[in-house]
């Protein structure tokens, strides 16, 4: 019965792609039993199961074969912790090489004075390469454009065959990114170019009332981060401990990043002893829509990390919407009632992502709902 309802459902789809535009059968791609989308800005049909999960976890155990119009889950990325390494110090790149941070940020910028500027650029290719059999993603945040250091730090960093992504701080307008774009096609080896992506970071006022600009800069910005201590020493803002201040322009870079299908990285806890803080920032940012936060001391790593994956009850209602959208797909029903709650298109796809950050981050979603549930 199943398969049979596959073949029909298949055949339905093909039929309504064919007649609706052409050009969607493009978007897809055979992955075992199921189908897959190319990453697409473009409105595409997303088939989502775990046959078709190359991620570390299990999958979640969803043949899905009702269509979600609109879902491109191509771009979703495991960055949870963006881990700020000195490269001037060569005891903290070491202990870095032992770090479950998804991203290891290796810093030339803040992190390294002045005068130890050089010496931070013979270290950064020592630890991009000591560092490459990691499963982290592994970035460089070079000094900011019109420092007169930034053409250095990416003569010497784009050689490394391990760099995935470049951190341009201080990010104004969105010449600053083109202009790192521009040195990344000059510099690096040609096989490279296309495999390093750019975080650009709100760090001013400018740059924030500049965001949409900055968000479509270049095809290799994928995140956009804002850090807060720079924020406030360019607006004058006053921290305070309830963080209301920083509300809005938290709100902007979050809101900016994914309309233009890009990851959003949060604020760094600066009292790095304060668990409870840090947990208390992890929840709110992920409430925002920041789908990870910039870390600068080890102990906060593991914290980071957990907070950014959905909890168990969260996971479970998600997997419930799902299963019930795709019965009621079946049935050739839209909407339907959950638990005397409405579920319609716009809550299926929030529960189609939410179970695709769990599984990025290897959970076994199957396992964790009948967990919850039991």
């Amino acid at each position: 019965m199943q398969s049979l309802l596959g073949l029909v459902a298949r055949q339905a789809l093909g039929r309504r792609l064919t007649t609706h535009n052409s050009t969607h059968s493009a978007l897809l791609t055979k992955a075992g039993d199921g189908l897959r989308p190319k990453p697409t800005h473009l409105t595409s049909y997303c088939y989502y199961s775990s046959s078709s999960s190359s991620t570390p976890g299990k999958g979640t155990g969803i043949q899905s074969l009702a269509p979600v119009p609109g879902l491109d889950l191509g771009h979703e990325k495991l960055r949870r912790a963006v881990f700020y390494v000195p490269c001037s110090e060569e005891r903290k790149i070491q202990k870095s090489f032992t770090s479950a941070a998804d991203c290891i940020m290796y810093d030339l910028e803040d992190g390294v004075s002045l005068n130890r500027k050089g010496q931070a650029r013979a270290l950064v290719v020592e630890a991009l390469a000591g560092n490459s059999g990691s499963r982290a993603e592994l970035g460089v945040r070079i000094n900011a454009v019109g420092s007169g250091l930034e053409l250095d730090d990416l003569t010497v960093v784009l050689q490394s065959e391990a760099l995935s992504v470049v951190m341009v701080p201080k990010v104004d307008s969105h010449r600053e990114v083109q202009h790192v774009a521009q040195l990344i096609d000059a510099l690096a080896p040609a096989h490279r170019r296309d495999k390093i992506s750019i975080i650009a970071a709100i760090e001013t006022a400018r740059g924030l009332v500049n965001i949409r600009d900055i968000a479509q800069a270049d095809r290799r910005v994928d995140a956009l981060l804002f850090a807060a201590e720079d924020y406030c020493a360019d607006t004058g803002v006053i921290r305070t401990r309830s963080r209301r201040e920083l509300y809005y322009a938290r709100s902007v870079v979050s809101t900016t990043a994914h309309a233009f299908r890009l990851q959003a990285i949060d604020m760094v806890t600066m009292d790095f002893r304060d668990m409870d803080v840090l947990r208390e920032e992890c929840a709110e940012g992920a409430e925002m829509g920041f789908t990870g936060k910039q870390v600068i001391h080890p102990a906060q790593v593991d914290a980071v990390q957990k907070q950014f994956v959905p909890p168990d009850d969260i996971l479970a209602r998600a997997w419930r919407i799902v299963r019930g959208y795709q019965e009621h797909y079946a049935m050739g029903k839209g909407a339907f009632d959950l638990d005397g709650k409405a579920i319609d298109m716009p809550v299926v796809k929030w529960a189609y992502r939410i179970l695709r950050r769990a599984e990025l981050a290897g959970i076994d979603v199957a396992a964790s709902t009948k967990a919850a549930a039991s």
